[in-house]
Parts: C-alpha cells; sequence; structure tokens
C-alpha cells in the first residue's frame, strides 16, 4: 500500500469519518478498485477503520490520530452485541469431562467472558483468553506457546504446532476474519492459519463463531471450507447463499 495513498484516506477518514469505494476510485483514477479495496483490507487490520458496505468508517478518530491502541483494542469494541448474540448461543455445545479447544480474538473473548464456573478442560492459544478463563476456580488451562501477535493476542507458529501434536481436542471453537463461498474461512496470519487447520484436524467438532460483518470479505490464507466444520454461529440470519 503505497505511504501517500495511505495518508491521503487516512486523512480523508478523519476529516468526513467514513469514505466510500466510489469516492477513492474518483480519488485514485490509475488504482485499480480492487487495490483499494485491499487498502481498506490493510487499514481494518492496523485498527484505523472498519470495513461497511461499499467502503470504511473510521474506528476512532483519537486512535487513529495517536497511534494508541492495538488492533485488537478495536475490533474488541466493534460488533459488540452480535459477539455477545454469538457467545450465548455457542454455551449450548459446550461439555464437561472434553478437551475444549478455545481459539483467539475478540468473539472467543466475548464467548470466555460468559462461561460458567464448572469442571472444563480448556486449551488455547488465545493470550487474553487464557487470563479470562483463569478467573474461574475450576476450569483447567493450557495455553500453547509460540509467536505472540499483539493484534490478535494469539500464540502461533512451529512452537504452538509441535505442543498441539501431544494434546487431545474433542470440541474447538474457532474465530475467523472473514468468510465467502470461493474462499471460504480466511485470516491474514499464515501462522495462524496453519494453526486452525491443526486444531479442525485434531478435534471431533468444530464450531466457527463470526459475526456477520465479516461475511463477504477475503483475508488471504484460507483455512477451512464450509464442510470442514460441523456448526457455524452468527448472531442472524446469513445471506441466502
Amino acid at each position: 500500500m503505497s505511504t501517500n495513498r495511505k495518508d491521503s484516506i487516512i486523512e480523508l477518514l478523519n476529516r468526513k469519518g467514513s469514505v466510500t469505494l466510489l469516492e477513492l476510485t474518483d480519488i485514485f483514477p490509475e488504482v485499480s478498485s480492487m487495490t483499494l479495496r485491499r487498502d481498506l483490507i490493510n487499514l481494518e487490520e492496523s485498527g484505523v477503520a472498519i470495513r461497511v458496505k461499499g467502503g470504511a468508517i473510521l474506528a476512532n478518530k483519537a486512535e487513529a490520530i495517536s497511534g494508541e491502541e492495538s488492533a485488537y483494542g478495536t475490533r474488541e469494541r466493534s460488533h459488540r452485541e452480535a459477539k455477545l448474540i454469538i457467545a450465548s448461543k455457542a454455551k449450548s455445545f459446550l461439555e464437561t469431562g472434553r478437551s475444549i479447544y478455545l481459539d483467539a480474538g475478540s468473539t472467543i473473548m466475548a464467548f470466555a467472558s460468559q462461561l460458567d464456573d464448572d469442571d472444563y478442560s480448556f486449551v488455547t492459544s488465545g493470550i487474553n483468553v487464557a487470563q479470562k478463563l483463569l478467573d474461574n476456580d475450576h476450569a483447567s488451562v493450557i495455553v500453547i506457546g509460540g509467536y505472540a501477535n499483539k493484534n490478535t493476542l494469539s500464540l502461533s507458529g512451529p512452537l504452538s504446532s509441535t505442543i498441539l501434536d501431544s494434546l487431545n481436542i474433542d470440541i474447538a471453537f474457532i474465530s475467523a476474519s472473514g468468510f465467502t463461498m470461493d474462499n471460504h474461512f480466511t485470516v491474514s496470519n499464515i501462522y495462524e492459519a496453519e494453526l486452525k487447520k491443526q486444531i479442525i484436524a485434531k478435534a471431533k467438532k468444530v464450531i466457527v463463531l463470526m459475526d456477520n460483518s465479516k461475511i463477504g470479505k477475503s483475508l488471504p490464507y484460507t483455512f477451512a471450507k464450509i464442510d470442514d466444520i460441523d456448526v457455524f454461529i452468527t448472531e442472524d440470519d446469513m445471506p441466502t447463499d
């Protein structure tokens, strides 16, 4: 992404609070709409903007200027009500006496925050998810090690894979950054994609938690097709296709 173009888009977001793809194609006629869409994806991943249909809105003007808050903090506040609805639905799939994997991500964090204090056995790649689970007196928690991603508060990479080889997973709750019918479930980090693939291969039941705002978004790395999962939980009806 061109630094000058990035600065121009951020300036427009700060001034107007939102921007449409149509506006950007008029401002940058030499740049393809596909490239401009990728620009908005990059700004969303860096926490500056939140993509909406046809464009993007400013995530938080103060944060966009100061850069003081992480991309994770921005995502955690976005679509909060949807995440709570998803978390409530997902609770019915929990079982004691099972090895339960909780992925990283703000939707999984919302889920972890709603869990009852019971005899659950958790495995997680989420740093903050693990910390939240440890608030419960009865749950056991295993945290897989690995490379720490500050934007997702997740652990992944070769070390994570090695640790996971020695663990059994009965039920896996997985997050996703995007879903399309062409590319299926996607994320932006290759290490996290590979970890999710490994979890899905090991788990007896795979449950994806993802809010509707991510439907229609496609990131670089596909980690699962629709046939690879057992349950897809979202907050509302999905598009017909």
